[in-house]
C-alpha cells in the first residue's frame, strides 16, 4: 500500500501521531469532468493545465456530448484533501485525450488507488482508463458524473456494459458538488485497503 508518513506541523504532538498521505489518480474520457471533480474536492486551489481548444482540436476532439467545453486539460491537475486530521490525499487528474495518454505512467507511479469518471453519453471513452488500470492492477472504482444530476442507466446496467468485476465499486456522483467528490474518494481508500487486507497472507 502506498501510503507515505510525513510531518506537516513541526508543532504537532507526538500523542497525535504522524500524518499519512495518499495519491490518487482521476482518470477518464476527454471531458468527463475530471478536472471539475479535482476542483470541487480540493481544499486548496488546484493546479490546473487547462488550455483554449483551438480550430486545430476540431477533428481530434469528439465535443458533441459537451458543446459548451472550450478548454482542455493537457498535463494534469492537482489537488489535495484532508480526510481525517492523520490523513492527507493528494488528488491528481490525468488528460483525457489520446495524445496525452504517455504521461499516465508518471502520474500513476506511487498511487494507492485510483478513479474512472464515467459520462454514460460516451461508455466506451472509459475503457483505455479501466483497461489501463486493470493492467498494474492499480485499485480502481467506477465514478458515474451525473451531468444533469440524474442517472440515466442503473449501476448494473453500466457495470455489465464495461465489463466490470463485482469486486470493483461503481458509484454515481456530482462532479461539481464538493461532498459527492469526497465520497468518490473516500470509496476509492476503502476499496484500496478492503483489497490490500483481503491479499495479506493469513
Amino acid at each position: 500500500m502506498g501510503f507515505g508518513e510525513f510531518d506537516s506541523d513541526a508543532n504537532t504532538s507526538a500523542a497525535a501521531g504522524p500524518t499519512q498521505s495518499a495519491k490518487i489518480v482521476v482518470a477518464g474520457g476527454f471531458g468527463a469532468g475530471k478536472t471539475t471533480l479535482v476542483g470541487a474536492v480540493s481544499e486548496i486551489d488546484p493546479l490546473t493545465t487547462e488550455a483554449v481548444m483551438t480550430e486545430a482540436s476540431v477533428s481530434v476532439d469528439d465535443v458533441s456530448a459537451t458543446p459548451n467545453k472550450a478548454t482542455t486539460t493537457v498535463a494534469m491537475d492537482f489537488g489535495r484533501l484532508s480526510l481525517d486530521d492523520d490523513l492527507v490525499l493528494y488528488v491528481f487528474g490525468t488528460p483525457g485525450q489520446h495524445r496525452f495518454w504517455f504521461m499516465w505512467d508518471d502520474l500513476a507511479v506511487g498511487a494507492i488507488g485510483a478513479v474512472v469518471l464515467v459520462d454514460t453519453r460516451r461508455l466506451s471513452d472509459a475503457f483505455p482508463s479501466i483497461d489501463f488500470f486493470e493492467n498494474r492492477n492499480l485499485p480502481y472504482i467506477v465514478a458515474i458524473n451525473c451531468f444533469d444530476r440524474l442517472l440515466h442507466h442503473q449501476i448494473e446496467d453500466v457495470r455489465h456494459a464495461l465489463t466490470i468485476s463485482e469486486a470493483v465499486p461503481i458509484i454515481a456522483c456530482d462532479a461539481r458538488e464538493k461532498q459527492s467528490a469526497k465520497q468518490v474518494l473516500i470509496t476509492v481508500v476503502e476499496h484500496a485497503i478492503n483489497r490490500d487486507r483481503a491479499l495479506q497472507p493469513g
